[in-house]
């Protein structure tokens, strides 16, 4: 099996206001999201709660994803990241590693990624656009100790220079895996959702 992991515990500082409960299309910015892990050819969906917890489990329990609680979201991603590892249920193979505010990103870049992972044999995919790295990020659970080992201050960058050789690119051919929302300016220039 191989699931998303969602990550939904920032608490949007720079936007000054919850950036995943905002409008995106038919939905919210986090609900974007998690429809696209759930059109994509993942098993199943965890989002990581931190921030705003209550509002946001309440955007997205109607879903039909699991939920995860990072206490420590104030530590940055990766500890939102260790909680998603945490919870995953047994027989789980692989964790695509999703941004809560990326909703431009469709099905067809997960897609991607979990077909690279099949068909290869590296331990870590990254899609990338014009040579730079994006998300969403699968990762084996071969890595996930490894992972619940770091200090949330090193980053998730730890593993894949520590496991280089087992690193796999992947041309995503979507500027869309280097684009989040952080500030009003990202949220008010974005393109109208399909």
């Amino acid at each position: 099996m191989i699931w998303a992991v969602i990550l939904a515990a920032g608490e949007s500082r720079r936007m000054g206001t919850q950036k995943l409960l905002l409008p995106f299309g038919d939905t919210t910015v986090a609900g974007a999201v998690v429809k696209a892990a759930q059109a994509s050819r993942v098993d199943g969906t965890i989002v990581v709660l931190g921030a705003d917890r209550d509002a946001v489990r309440r955007e997205l329990a109607p879903r039909g994803v699991r939920f995860a609680v990072n206490e420590a979201y104030r530590l940055g991603m990766l500890s939102s990241i260790q909680a998603g590892l945490r919870a995953l249920p047994g027989g789980t193979k692989a964790a695509v590693i999703m941004l809560g505010d990326q909703p431009f990103l469709g099905p067809g870049v997960v897609d991607a990624v979990v077909g690279a992972y099949r068909d290869g044999r590296q331990g870590i995919v990254i899609p990338t656009f014009q040579g730079r790295r994006g998300h969403p990020v699968l990762i084996d659970l071969r890595y996930r100790d490894e992972v619940l080992a770091f200090d949330p201050s090193d980053g998730l960058r730890r593993l894949m220079m520590a496991h280089a050789g087992d690193v796999r690119e992947i041309d995503a051919g979507d500027a869309n895996i280097l684009r989040d929302l952080d500030t009003p300016e990202d949220y008010e220039g974005r393109p109208k959702p399909n």
